[in-house]
């Protein structure tokens, strides 16, 4: 009999994302991509590890993961509350141009940019405003998720090493882990501030069978 997935199970899955006019806008897989007229340079295709549970995938398709069973196919339909958030008309705002020539950047319509650290696309300008939407460009959609879930991940560094990659946006190989007794030390080729540290260590013993994490800073050869 399959295992079915729980919160805070480990599991690894390739889904493809679709709009209702069948377009794919996001996808695991190498082949649908090239099939959908998908950017594919400099895009690394692989299945995806997440914690369930941790909103490490979009949330509404996170929640729907729960009570599935490894190895099956799922189609899962999620409506703008749960996928990308209705249109909010409160986040189309006007920027003045001038913002733009402070940073030495031309404004132009569809030209996607950041806005104290928010993301937005520009949709048009007028004199010297610029109007820029807020809304995430898939929000007020409904979309469709198909789902492959291909395994559980039993193997507690490996759990630790997909965790922090998708925190620390760090390649699995600079992460290395190793785990005697449910304690782990994780080497780590950066400097983390010590409350991040401590709140990462944490999060780590309530998601696996750890009882504690500790960080070390990997030395740089001279």
């Amino acid at each position: 009999m399959s295992e079915k997935v729980k919160e805070h199970d480990f599991i690894e899955l390739d889904y493809t994302g679709t709009l209702e006019d069948g377009s794919v806008f996001d996808t695991t897989t190498k082949k649908v991509a090239e099939e959908n007229g998908l950017p594919t340079e400099k895009v690394t295709f692989t299945p995806a590890i997440i914690c369930v549970g941790e909103k490490q995938i979009l949330p509404g398709l996170d929640k729907n993961l729960i009570g599935k069973e490894i190895g099956k196919e799922y189609t899962i339909q999620l409506s703008p509350e749960d996928a990308f958030g209705k249109r909010d008309i409160k986040k189309v705002k006007i920027v003045p141009l001038g913002t733009f020539k402070d940073h030495n950047v031309q404004p132009q319509p569809g030209l996607q940019i950041d806005v104290d650290g928010e993301t937005g696309t520009i949709k048009s300008i007028s004199g010297g405003r610029v109007i820029v939407n807020f809304n995430h460009v898939l929000s007020g959609k409904n979309v469709t998720y198909t789902v492959h879930l291909t395994r559980m991940i039993s193997d507690v560094p490996e759990k630790v090493v997909s965790f922090l990659t998708t925190i620390l946006r760090l390649p699995k190989d600079k992460i290395h882990v190793a785990v005697t007794e449910q304690k782990a030390v994780v080497t780590l080729p950066m400097v983390l501030p010590k409350p991040f540290m401590d709140v990462l260590a944490k999060r780590l013993v309530d998601v696996t069978e750890l009882s504690s994490v500790d960080f070390i800073v990997q030395e740089q050869k001279k």
